[in-house]
């Protein structure tokens, strides 16, 4: 009967996925610098399915000019959700030419599905208020590194 259990646990454990298993803020991703406007953003960049996965989950504070940017392989509708994550977010779905196609506020610890209203490759993600602070809305353009090799 132990043995059943165990082997229960162990299957329940594995199903997890790795997000489950990390309790822990990522914090030590690869770093891009972007801009809208006159603004700066120090962003971490997540762009494998594990990175992507754990986000900005466990994370306790952020800095107002930091932020994560995901990056997917191909363009599509791009879904989120906050479980898990402690901070208010704001997310940006991002086109290929850095164009906002839309802003959604999210909330703390739900697991509400946040959507793109198009297909992209981009999502920021932002402290909640930091674009609405700054009137960077629906149409603004993010520049930077990551825009730029999406052209070519």
């Amino acid at each position: 009967m132990f043995h059943r259990f165990a082997a229960l646990l162990v299957l329940a454990a594995s199903l997890m996925g790795p997000a489950h298993a990390q309790q822990q803020p990522q914090t030590d991703l690869q770093r891009t610098k972007l801009s809208v406007g006159l603004y700066k953003i120090d962003a971490q960049v997540a762009q494998t399915p594990q990175q992507r996965e754990i986000g900005l989950m466990f994370r306790k504070e952020m800095p107002q000019a930091e932020g994560m940017i995901f990056v997917f392989d191909q363009p599509a509708t791009q879904c989120f959700w906050m479980r898990n994550t402690l901070l208010p977010l704001t997310a940006a779905f991002v086109a290929d030419d850095g164009r906002i196609v839309n802003l959604v506020d999210m909330q703390p610890m739900t697991e509400n599905s946040h959507c793109s209203e198009e297909p992209v490759r981009f999502v920021l993600e932002m402290n909640q208020g930091w674009f609405a602070k700054k009137n960077i809305k629906k149409g603004a353009k993010l520049g930077g590194e990551l825009f730029a090799a999406t052209k070519r």
